[in-house]
C-alpha cells in the first residue's frame, strides 16, 4: 500500500473511531495531536477521564493482533504527557487507550492499553 493510500485508510480508521466514542458518550477534545515526541490521533474526555486514544485501521482483522506493541504504545504516552496538562485542567484521570478496526468488525475498544 502506498503512503497516500494508507494515510487515507488511517484518517477514514480515526473517523469511525470518533463516530464509535461519540456514540458511547465520549467527547473529543483533539484530533491528530502533535507533540515533539509524536502525534496522539484523538484525545477524548467522559465522567472524568480523559483519554488519549491510538486508532488502529486494517485490512483484515486477523492482522489488528499485531497492529499495536508496547514500542507504539510507550510513544503514545509520552506524547500525552507532554501535553496532559492542557487537557486535564479539573484533576480528571488519564490513561491510554486504543481503538482496533477493520472491515466488517465492530470496533475493539482496549481501555487503559498501556501500564507502565
Amino acid at each position: 500500500m502506498n503512503r497516500q493510500r494508507a494515510e487515507a485508510a488511517g484518517r477514514k480508521g480515526e473517523l469511525a473511531a470518533e463516530f464509535y466514542l461519540r456514540a458511547k458518550g465520549w467527547c473529543v477534545l483533539a484530533r491528530r495531536r502533535k507533540t515533539p515526541l509524536g502525534e496522539i490521533d484523538l484525545v477524548v474526555r467522559r465522567s472524568g477521564v480523559i483519554a488519549f486514544v491510538e486508532v488502529k485501521w486494517r485490512k483484515r482483522p486477523e492482522e489488528l493482533a499485531i497492529a499495536i506493541d508496547e514500542y507504539r504504545l510507550r510513544r503514545v504516552a509520552a506524547a500525552a504527557e507532554a501535553v496532559a496538562h492542557e487537557y486535564a485542567t479539573n484533576g480528571e484521570d488519564l490513561r491510554v487507550d486504543v481503538i482496533l478496526l477493520a472491515p466488517g468488525r465492530m470496533p475493539q475498544h482496549i481501555v487503559n492499553a498501556w501500564q507502565p
